[in-house]
């Protein structure tokens, strides 16, 4: 049985890099946007993980749950990027477009490849995307429950 879930103040994409995680994920909307938020820094740091992006159906709402994924390795490190398609539309900044339902459908996809593995996830749906993080917790303690998950809350400059 893993750990319980944890939560500590970081920059995902540099823990991963320094080899904590075997999985890091993040929210994606269904339209290749990758545009803002931690998905942008992704995008950036992580351009495997955008052309998984981009190899998936361009707007179509049956990705929401779903994953795409890239095996990178960086600075000595190799983990997965998982996109986690938790949003149909990219995020304007005002109202909630997160989708509880794929947040759950997702981690539930993560758990089914990667039992037993180093999770590391931001606050997924509860930034750009509006969420209640409270909620979104919760569910990723439902299913993630008994894996070693650490939830990084953003600090400094990605």
């Amino acid at each position: 049985m893993g750990r319980p879930m944890r939560t500590i103040s970081g920059d995902l994409i540099a823990l991963a890099k320094a080899g904590r995680f075997d999985v890091i994920a993040h929210g994606c909307n269904c339209f290749h946007t990758m545009g803002g938020g931690l998905a942008a820094q992704v995008r950036r740091h992580f351009p495997e993980a955008y052309e998984a992006d981009l190899a998936t159906h361009f707007g179509d709402r049956a990705k929401l749950g779903t994953c795409s994924f890239a095996v990178v390795e960086r600075e000595g490190a190799r983990f997965t990027v998982v996109n986690a398609y938790t949003q149909l539309h990219p995020s304007m900044g005002a109202g909630v477009d997160v989708d509880y339902d794929a947040v759950r459908d997702a981690m539930g996809w993560i758990k089914s490849r990667h039992t037993g593995a180093r999770i590391g996830l931001p606050q997924i749906g509860a930034g750009l995307a509006g969420g209640d993080w409270a909620r979104i917790e919760g569910i990723i303690g439902d299913v993630l429950g008994g894996e070693d998950v650490t939830i990084v809350t953003f600090s400094g400059a990605a």
